[in-house]
């Protein structure tokens, strides 16, 4: 039986597209291995290599030859799989001897494409949707832009919220309203997505890196002192992955030497340092709501603050520079980062279920924390009394022995 399956998934080289289409039409697998005299496996043709030729020439009289795949996975005989090297698209696997024979076959079975994240959209972001498109407020103007700038800023226990296209923007936007630019340096932690780094250079300041601690994966105040200079006019704290980072520490540092804390909050909404809310703690707060965040609006951002003239000043920066008494009078050099009213319609009905999702990805650390403890070579993430993680994401670190 395995003989004739085998054979149902083969075409000799001397076969033209025609036939190989019609051997497809047969085996209903969508695949064909290439084969000489012996059995001896040239290639591998699929129904794609055929629809991708015939886009460009019309004839079905080539030989196989011509349009199968020379560089394809196979495995040795008697040697097992490794599915970690391998595309999911690919289903058949041939088994060659040590003289390139075909002898057998792997059916791989599909495999789950299993997520980093997925956005949680279960409440009114269609009904908003559609509203924002029924009344035509679909810009940067309309309620939602509002409401959502309120109901974000009182869920993070500050005042004034700045809703901006992206989270990369609202860290320029932050560093930009504090007057940050050349010849200014930004402490920034080691281990942290680009953007952060990308703003300092946006103002043309210089991010100065300080390590990380293990026990938060988070900028270590103990080295921060360390790399203040004369020009240092802020630090950047990043809750990495949801794990707040050491505010009392690093706000009493910068008080000391007159720096401005600006939070990178991007990955750690609704996480809590000593029971209040990161992004609130600091001088300024940044959020991302990109489509994989806690809260997402698909692209957007956040900047968060208690200072009136602050909020001000970044409204005015992020609309064109643009005097709010005297339309098209631009006193300053700003941006348009402005949100959308779409992007802040689906941020309203995020934040209606806020609790909800943070419940869930504490639910879901939960499990990963429970299936985990205990095995070897792994450390899993940090956990402390005076935090509240948020788990935007579940990584571990992997002992070397391991």
């Amino acid at each position: 039986m395995l003989d004739e399956q085998l054979r149902t998934l083969t075409i000799h080289s001397s076969s033209n597209l025609r036939d190989a289409m019609r051997r497809l039409n047969v085996n209903g697998a969508g695949n064909l291995f290439v084969v000489e005299e012996a059995f001896r496996l040239l290639g591998v043709l699929t129904d794609g290599d055929i629809r991708r030729h015939l886009l460009e020439d019309l004839s079905l009289d080539i030989p196989v030859t011509k349009v199968m795949n020379r560089n394809f996975h196979f495995v040795r005989k008697g040697v097992a799989p490794d599915l970690r090297t391998l595309s999911g698209r690919i289903k058949y696997l041939p088994v060659i001897d040590d003289d390139q024979r075909l002898v057998d076959f792997f059916v791989l079975e599909s495999r789950p494409d299993i997520p980093v994240a997925k956005p949680l959209l279960a409440g009114n972001e269609a009904a908003y949707l559609a509203e924002c498109v029924a009344t035509n407020w679909i810009s940067s103007q309309g309620r939602f832009v509002r409401r959502f700038e309120h109901d974000f800023a009182d869920f993070c226990e500050t005042e004034h919220g700045i809703a901006t296209c992206n989270g990369t923007a609202a860290l320029h936007l932050a560093l930009a309203a504090l007057d940050i630019g050349p010849g200014d340096e930004v402490i920034i932690p080691s281990l942290t997505f680009i953007a952060t780094a990308n703003a300092v250079r946006y103002t043309g300041a210089s991010p100065v890196f300080v390590d990380c601690e293990f026990e938060t994966w988070n900028l270590d105040p103990d080295l921060i002192e360390g790399a203040v200079t004369g020009c240092t006019r802020a630090i950047i704290v990043v809750h990495l992955y949801g794990q707040p980072a050491k505010m009392d520490e690093i706000m009493a540092i910068a008080e000391r030497h007159g720096l401005t804390v600006v939070e990178d909050a991007a990955e750690a909404h609704g996480a809590k340092y000593n029971g209040r809310s990161v992004g609130g703690i600091g001088h300024l707060g940044c959020f991302s709501f990109y489509g994989n965040k806690i809260v997402t609006t698909g692209e957007g951002g956040m900047v968060v603050c208690n200072s009136g003239p602050l909020a001000d000043k970044m409204r005015i920066l992020r609309d064109h520079g643009m005097d709010p008494e005297r339309r098209y009078w631009h006193p300053w050099v700003g941006f348009n980062y402005r949100m959308t009213n779409l992007q802040a319609a689906i941020g309203c009905a995020q934040m209606e279920r806020i609790r909800w999702i943070l419940d869930s990805k504490r639910e879901t650390a939960e499990h990963y924390r429970v299936a985990l403890t205990g095995v070897p070579y792994l450390t899993l993430p940090p956990c402390n009394s005076w935090s509240e993680s948020i788990y935007w994401m579940y990584s571990v670190l992997l002992d070397e022995e391991g």
